[in-house]
């Protein structure tokens, strides 16, 4: 029996602003910037918003802020912050707000000034308490502990590591919209500068500025609007710990579930998708993901991303728009995988457009492989 609310919303706008660099641009210009694009994507103004779904890093109340900015009096809000994840994780708030009535215009919006503000990779919260005394470089020796874990335990090596990156470079190569899109060899990846063993700068994500913006409606509503309907199939979140030191295991995420969930929501598995979109901070998250996932065994991940397999002409196309590792990442990246997928679907990817999409898998990730969400995006031929 299908889930309740399986197919009940539907995006029916996407916008982005400033991406790259915005010079002169705050993180609320830039929020504020790829809602209205978003607005406009869908037939709508701001006039139209009685629901909204925001995370920003500059505020600790940022959904009230950015009400106030854009000038709005939403009936319903949320605000909830799962790092990066949040915004994959509104998908499903949204669709259960709108199929309650609660609201009837939902926008999901997200903006950041990191590149031009402060140049580094930042996060918007301190290192946990119990480990700050061991001076991580924060949230990167995170990551680096569960790759050489991984390493360790299955025999993962750092060439395969840097295909992640190398497969990420591919396709940003065709997006105009990527930050960084100059060719990039496995062999450059392994001769780039070490910063926290075995992660180099080139298995670490961007730092730019960015923001990404979306509109979901009522699956009836959507039909009637200007832009193609992508339907949110499925969405599940998951989490074990907040400090990485807490994880119970560092090879395995709470992916693992949210994935599973999101697919019997849906009703799919693993090998019907066309399009998977990750949360690639590192190159260590793609290749956990495509495990947890359900896309490879446990420990076959490496193997799974080497030698061009998720790069274009691959087996399976991953972070077609060249991701976190080498398209955009404002802080927090979540949102560009909900928006690349759908644009996917909808046949407009500004880069490598794959033929025939109609399902796409969009994941997110937040903290220190913290906050995990899973969300399945359909065309009109899924429902």
């Amino acid at each position: 029996m299908a889930h309740e609310l399986r197919g009940k919303s539907a995006i029916a706008g996407l916008g982005v602003a400033g991406l790259g660099e915005a010079p002169g641009w705050t993180a609320w210009d830039i929020m504020a910037r790829a809602s209205l694009a978003a607005l406009d994507d869908a037939g709508l103004t701001l006039g139209d918003v009685d629901g909204l779904f925001c995370a920003m890093m500059e505020d600790t109340m940022p959904a009230l802020y950015a009400a106030e900015y854009l000038g709005i009096r939403p009936r319903y809000v949320d605000g909830t912050m799962t790092g990066g994840s949040s915004f994959v994780n509104y998908l499903g708030s949204a669709t259960a707000a709108l199929a309650a009535g609660l609201c009837d215009v939902a926008l999901i919006c997200y903006g950041s000034n990191q590149r031009t503000a402060s140049g580094k990779l930042v996060t918007a919260s301190k290192p946990p308490p119990y480990e700050a005394p061991y001076r991580p470089r924060y949230p990167i020796s995170a990551y680096a502990m569960a790759a050489a874990r991984h390493m360790h335990e299955f025999g993962t090596t750092r060439e395969q590591l840097a295909d992640v990156a190398v497969a990420a470079r591919g396709w940003a190569a065709e997006n105009p919209e990527a930050s960084t899109r100059d060719p990039l060899t496995r062999e450059e990846v392994l001769a780039s500068r070490m910063v926290n063993d075995p992660l180099s700068v080139r298995d670490c994500c961007l730092v730019t500025d960015g923001g990404g913006a979306l509109v979901l409606v009522r699956a009836e509503r959507a039909r009637d609007m200007p832009q193609t309907p992508v339907y949110v199939l499925g969405s599940a979140a998951a989490s074990h710990h907040r400090q990485i030191s807490q994880m119970p295991d560092f090879t395995t995420t709470a992916a693992k579930e949210s994935g599973a969930r999101a697919y019997a929501m849906a009703g799919v598995t693993p090998d019907q998708f066309d399009v998977v979109e990750t949360y690639d901070a590192f190159t260590i998250n793609t290749v956990l993901f495509m495990e947890d996932l359900g896309f490879c065994a446990k420990g076959e991940g490496g193997a799974f991303v080497a030698d061009g397999a998720i790069a274009p002409g691959g087996r399976l196309p991953v972070n077609t728009n060249g991701g976190g590792l080498s398209c955009t990442h404002p802080g927090m990246y979540g949102i560009f995988t909900v928006i690349e997928g759908a644009r996917q679907i909808q046949r407009r990817a500004p880069g490598v457009q794959i033929e025939g999409v109609d399902l796409a898998l969009a994941h997110g990730n937040g903290g220190v492989l913290s906050s995990q969400v899973t969300a399945v995006l359909g065309s009109a031929a899924t429902l």
